[in-house]
């Protein structure tokens, strides 16, 4: 069974037979349909069943035809949160995974300092796009979303005005200083460098008597051993709340601010320490996922 049911409604999902017959049922009644031809006789196929609002699970697959029947043979499947907006606008490099048909979507933003890597909703449009060589690699419009089982909610850090002031003027220099260095500026790196050995200090003095989470407002790091998956902690902007249409479980999609990156992750309420408002902080482990907005 996927890890990631239970962040969409679906925790109550025990068995493999319980999700077999799920999955049959919805290659029989899904929402939304598309395929794209592989070769001669034989399409690749996604099926999207909706939940509720921006939820669901998308079931893929390859179609064949065979004595005048079509038969549709499941290769694997995925639950999906749609977020909204536009999250990046950022150069973007797309590979298939070695094992199925399926792509991750790999982008370089400057203001979270590491590389996102993320699973691609729209697989079929990415395929069919890249068919026609429309495929841009600067500049790509991205609406990322997260998948979170479970999460916690913290207190914000309590500053200044001046001090947030302070904060984005310095946030700002820095993304300067990271575009610049990827373009091979040295001085530019000596610089980073510097500031890095000096914010691990200031840090370091600060842990002998207070507490990381008072010190660390917000990050985004790799988790685990899958590439798409990541240790979060975002400033939530904003809180919808709805449920899954078929279990009633209620759901929250917080509107994060995380390393001055917004996207929506969504997360059943059962599952969630603490009471979600805007300015408080969300910290999660989250599956990434994300499409891109063709136009």
């Amino acid at each position: 069974m996927h890890e990631f049911l239970s962040a969409i409604g679906f925790g109550e999902l025990t068995t493999r037979k319980d999700v077999r017959k799920m999955l049959k049922n919805i290659e029989i009644d899904y929402d939304q349909y598309s395929r794209i031809e592989l070769e001669h006789e034989l399409d690749f196929c996604e099926l999207h069943k909706e939940y509720g609002d921006s939820i669901g699970i998308s079931v893929y697959g390859e179609i064949e035809e065979a004595g005048g029947e079509e038969i549709f043979e499941r290769e694997y499947y995925i639950p999906y949160f749609k977020g909204n907006g536009v999250t990046s606008h950022a150069d973007l490099l797309v590979e298939r995974r070695a094992d199925r048909n399926a792509y991750v979507g790999i982008c370089e933003d400057v203001k979270v300092e590491v590389t996102l890597i993320f699973h691609l909703q729209n697989a079929v449009d990415y395929m069919e796009e890249q068919k026609l060589g429309r495929i841009p690699r600067t500049a790509v419009s991205l609406t990322l979303s997260g998948l979170a089982s479970n999460g916690t909610i913290l207190f914000p850090v309590q500053k200044s005005p001046e001090q947030e002031k302070t904060k984005k003027e310095q946030s700002r220099n820095r993304m300067m200083l990271l575009s610049a260095a990827r373009e091979g500026d040295s001085a530019a790196m000596e610089s980073l460098t510097l500031e890095d050995i000096d914010t691990y200090s200031k840090v370091s003095r600060r842990l002998v008597s207070e507490d990381v989470f008072s010190i660390v407002e917000s990050y985004f790091m790799p988790y685990g051993v899958e590439c798409d998956q990541y240790s979060i902690l975002g400033e939530i902007l904003d809180v919808r709340e709805f449920q899954n249409n078929f279990t009633k479980t209620k759901i929250y999609a917080l509107n994060l601010d995380v390393n001055e990156l917004q996207f929506e992750v969504c997360v059943p309420a059962n599952s969630l320490i603490g009471e979600p408002a805007v300015g408080r902080r969300f910290k999660a482990n989250i599956w990434l996922q994300g499409r891109i907005n063709f136009q």
